[in-house]
């Protein structure tokens, strides 16, 4: 058994959504069921792009935690903090050192370890891309094997999304990223065009290891008007939810002109609810276009997430063309666990699309496109699609579970080196999940 595993990332527990959740979902599961686990991180910062409380005034240096895993004590993940600057407003520059001034931080924890007990198993998990070669160092002096999964093609996206302009560092950033790959024994991604483009990157093949939701803290409750009255909401109201990030990439300001051709309908109220550095730019835009119907709440606490879900009629998920197959919004598997009707923009011939018209788990409008959104709400507010809300809680509970999904890799990791990471997993579920152009 491959029992001793380390996983160096820079988003971990206590973040309430994104990367940090599932890193720290993922150890916890391991740690429950008898792996010993270390975890090189940070202190948590995202989505709010500062450090949280209770660490503001230890981030400055590095601090040792140990978690113990509920319900059995004597189980437990440590975790090695590292300092890191946080920019209040992530441009492209500014995010390259972010991840530059973790990449340092993190690297004198990791040869401190390398005098320890060996390591099984390094994981490293993007973003930051170039934690990679944090474990390709610790695998060259220690040996182990090396799993590097992509969450988001991030060097992909800063240049798509135009927040890196240079062309020599895209390239440069782009050698270090192949040079990853070449030397990790286990990639994987969450999603078929993240890993059709992992694989146009290196010459191997590239496993689908998927986000995951606990399908046990996230259901669906049907008294909406009970839970809109929760949140100061009036139970007629119409409820248009978009929860998470607000960052670049999203393109929220198109929820804000999609609510302009609603504003005579005072039932109808659309809710942001999240941090990130675009959400005074959000703010702006509300007040410029003196729009009435838009609500902005802040992230909210996990004991408070489902009943806050349930509350909606509709769920937003928004994306710019370019990030259609870059990354896979995460936001997307709790939606589907509460059975929400989910309107989310993203191109014919991305992954996410064909997902979502596949098992009829949503209405797909293109992206960038105000009119296309607002009809798409149209059609929500029209119908009823109760058929969307069976399917997507169905869909949740038979193949994103984490009760599922963990423990196939939990069984793949015990077996190496002789098959690879997560293939009998791919074998079950790749065609359901993600089906091959028809």
């Amino acid at each position: 058994m491959h029992n001793r595993i380390l996983l160096i990332g820079g988003n971990f527990y206590p973040e309430p959504i994104g990367i940090g959740k599932y890193n720290g979902e993922m150890m916890d599961w391991l740690a429950e069921n008898g792996y010993n686990c270390t975890v090189v991180t940070t202190y948590p910062y995202y989505p709010q792009w500062k450090v949280q409380l209770p660490y503001v005034k230890k981030s400055f240096w590095y601090k040792k935690e140990i978690k113990y895993i509920k319900p059995y004590y004597e189980n437990s993940v440590k975790i090695y903090r590292c300092p890191q600057y946080v920019p209040v407003n992530p441009t492209g520059t500014k995010r390259i050192i972010l991840d530059f001034s973790f990449f340092l931080t993190s690297l004198i924890v990791i040869l401190r370890l390398l005098l320890r007990k060996k390591y099984d198993i390094i994981i490293s998990v993007v973003p930051s891309f170039q934690l990679g070669l944090l474990a390709i160092l610790y695998k060259k002096i220690r040996g182990g094997k090396f799993f590097y999964h992509i969450q988001d093609l991030q060097i992909d996206a800063a240049r798509d999304l135009n927040m890196i302009k240079s062309p020599a560092l895209i390239n440069f950033l782009f050698s270090i990223e192949k040079y990853i790959l070449k030397q990790a024994d286990v990639v994987s991604s969450v999603s078929a065009g993240m890993i059709e483009k992992i694989e146009m990157k290196c010459d191997k093949k590239v496993n689908f290891f998927p986000n995951w939701v606990n399908t046990k803290a996230f259901y669906p409750i049907p008294e909406k008007a009970e839970l809109k009255k929760e949140f100061n909401f009036d139970p007629s109201n119409i409820i248009i939810l978009y929860s998470g990030a607000i960052g670049e990439k999203q393109g929220l300001e198109n929820i804000l002109l999609a609510a302009k051709s609603f504003i005579d309908n005072t039932n109808i109220k659309f809710v942001v609810c999240g941090s990130g550095p675009y959400l005074k730019r959000l703010e702006d835009l509300k007040d410029s276009l003196d729009l009435k119907n838009i609500v902005f709440m802040p992230t909210q606490p996990i004991e408070k997430l489902n009943h806050f879900l349930n509350m909606a009629d509709i769920h937003l998920i928004i994306q710019k063309s370019h990030a259609s197959d870059l990354v896979m919004p995460s936001k997307l598997t709790t939606i589907l666990a509460i059975g929400g009707v989910t309107l989310i923009t993203a191109l014919p011939d991305s992954s996410l699309y064909k997902l979502i018209k596949l098992h009829n788990l949503g209405i797909v409008v293109e992206p960038e496109n105000e009119y296309a959104l607002s009809s798409g709400i149209s059609e929500a507010i029209n119908n009823s699609h109760i058929d969307i809300s069976i399917n997507a809680r169905a869909y949740a509970e038979k193949y994103l579970s984490i009760g599922k999904i963990i423990p196939r890799f939990s069984e793949d990791m015990d077996v190496l080196p002789d098959i690879d990471f997560m293939e009998s997993f791919n074998l079950q579920i790749t065609n359901q999940l993600v089906p091959a152009e028809s």
